[in-house]
């Protein structure tokens, strides 16, 4: 009980650390959305910077009429906090997330804690868009931020467990496609930094993703 109340204060918290740290790029989603409208009824690819930066993501899946609103450096939290002008507007038929891989690299949160601000986004959502399938991108194995690991492989788990139990959702795992055979990350689906995706990775992804969009 005292693990779940501290769990609880810590979403909490959380949701609310620095509300307008991102409101610039939010803003511009808005002012391009004036003008050009998006697709009505898209699915919807939100997140962090792996999505802000999935360069052409409508040529990943032709014929799907995907929305890109990733924004980067923004962790589970952040989503939720804007996820009533980036998710709730845009009526999707279907949601894809990627996104709690800045949060367990910040340091400050257990794989319990980075699956409760999952589960804080996922029943926000679930509950003011009932019908829409939902599914999360594993959180990926940058080699950058090897030291994590152990939260990334718990937190993805724990993740999974959770939607095994929710209708209409999907986890799926990029996590193992993207190691080698020693079973340590392909540095070259990465970029220099060790963090951020090549078109190798993307392609990764995307034969993982492309099977269950509707």
């Amino acid at each position: 009980m005292i693990r779940l109340i501290f769990s609880s204060i810590v979403v909490f918290f959380s949701v609310f650390q620095t509300p307008h740290r991102f409101e610039n790029e939010i803003k511009a989603f808005e002012a391009r959305d004036q003008q050009t409208p998006p697709p009505k009824r898209p699915i919807l690819f939100t997140g962090s910077s792996s999505i802000r930066l999935w360069d052409s993501l409508g040529r990943y899946f032709p014929g799907k009429p995907v929305l890109q609103r990733g924004f980067g450096g923004s962790e589970l939290s952040d989503v939720r906090y804007y996820a009533d002008r980036i998710i709730l507007p845009y009526k999707p038929r279907q949601i894809v997330l990627y996104a709690g891989e800045n949060d367990i690299a910040s340091g400050k949160l257990t794989a319990q804690q980075t699956c409760d601000r999952f589960v804080d986004l996922f029943e926000y959502v679930r509950k003011r868009l009932p019908g829409v399938p939902f599914v999360f991108i594993s959180i990926k194995p940058s080699p950058s931020r090897r030291q994590f690991q152990p939260v990334v492989i718990e937190a993805n788990q724990l993740i999974k467990q959770y939607l095994s139990t929710k209708r209409n959702t999907r986890f799926v795992d990029v996590y193992t496609p993207m190691l080698g055979a020693n079973q340590q990350p392909m540095g070259h689906l990465f970029k220099g930094d060790s963090l951020h995706m090549q078109a190798a990775g993307y392609q990764i992804w995307a034969k993982a993703v492309r099977p269950v969009l509707k």
